[in-house]
């Protein structure tokens, strides 16, 4: 019998600011030890997290340090699985899914994994699934997407919903500001709809104009955004913050998280959020419902309707009982379903079991 860690490699783009990013470091950080030897290969340059992942010990490999990724890096990964010989490659983000699975077939990896974190992502899952011996979804609504649009065998994918570090991600330092504050944390980009964020909270200081909004990520929309807030005088209200590792500070002093997404998988910022007490605003999308409850933990409301939005906010923002007691839910519902150690624990099952599965 071997006794020995199973070397397990976990294939990313890059390193840059993403919930996909902090997934993956989580994931390596506390998996278990005596069952594997983890690695992080990382295709391009992107190093926002790299830090984390050295404080945290995690070997990372870097196969470019080019700023796209190039044929010599996927070339490098290819040798690397044929040198290498991972027991398990696990991929992760659009461009490791299509070439990690193809080139670690190639190379005789024999347990192939991949993950599925947006709801369309253009990695040819209708040709390309059959090359995963498992395929992890972190919600009901992408393993729907899979089964009905892409032909995918459901007994191939496992939903494991993201966890969070319950006693880092605490209500215990939350002080909120003097000031009603909204945040929203992630990406500016069309799929998040921050200038539907911004259109509701122009709304909302047309009752409540003592309110802020603390909007914290990079992305293409950024000038745009900033250009709105000009164009709009909010300059005095509404802050556009770089994108940070350290999200506590915005989340501490903030009194409800907000996210106006037209198209969603199931954020983890979400969750950070709700686990440090926040009650949370968002669209009706994706995966969003099942970790937020409408009127228990949080409020839905559909896309593209930043006047909803803004109402929504403002209903909150001005009955504090509702929006403490919401926020108090929203804790208990992470301890209860959302904790990193259910999420590890559920990964490494599914691990094994993909080593164990010869239907492939």
């Amino acid at each position: 019998m071997n006794l020995r860690p199973h070397k397990l490699v976990i294939l990313l783009q890059d390193l840059e600011f993403g919930g996909t990013q902090r997934y993956a470091l989580n994931l390596l950080r506390y998996l278990d030890r005596n069952l594997f030897s983890p690695e992080l290969w990382v295709l391009r340059r992107g190093a926002d997290m790299a830090s984390s992942a050295i404080d945290a010990g995690i070997k990372v490999v870097w196969l470019s340090r080019l700023p796209w990724v190039t044929p010599l890096a996927l070339m490098n990964l290819l040798v690397k699985l044929i040198v290498c010989r991972p027991r398990i490659l696990y991929t992760l983000t659009v461009v490791p899914n299509i070439w990690g699975r193809l080139f670690g077939r190639a190379a005789g990896v024999p347990a192939i994994v991949s993950g599925y974190r947006g709801l369309f992502p253009r990695q040819h899952e209708r040709w390309l699934w059959p090359l995963s011996r498992r395929i992890i979804c972190n919600a009901e609504a992408l393993k729907d997407i899979m089964c009905s649009r892409l032909a995918v065998d459901p007994d191939r994918i496992s939903v494991i919903p993201n966890g969070v570090d319950t006693e880092f991600f605490s209500p215990r330092e939350r002080r909120e500001a003097n000031v009603p504050t909204v945040v929203f944390i992630g990406r500016f980009v069309e799929e998040k709809a921050p200038l539907d964020l911004l259109k509701a909270f122009e709304e909302m200081i047309k009752k409540l104009p003592a309110a802020r909004l603390d909007m914290v990520g990079k992305g293409p929309l950024y000038n745009k955004l900033k250009d709105y807030v000009r164009s709009k005088s909010l300059e005095s209200r509404v802050r556009l913050i770089p994108a940070t590792g350290e999200i506590m500070p915005f989340l501490n002093r903030a009194w409800i998280f907000a996210i106006a997404s037209v198209k969603e998988a199931s954020p983890n910022v979400i969750i950070e959020a709700m686990s440090v007490g926040l009650p949370v605003v968002a669209t009706r999308v994706g995966g969003i419902p099942e970790l937020v409850i409408d009127g228990e933990t949080g409020i839905l409301v559909e896309p593209g309707k930043p006047r909803d939005i803004g109402s929504a906010l403002l209903g909150l923002i001005t009955d504090r009982p509702r929006r403490q007691a919401m926020g108090l839910r929203a804790r208990q519902r992470v301890l209860d379903m959302y904790t990193l150690g259910n999420m590890v624990r559920h990964t490494e099952k599914m691990l094994i079991e993909a080593m164990d599965d010869g239907n492939y």
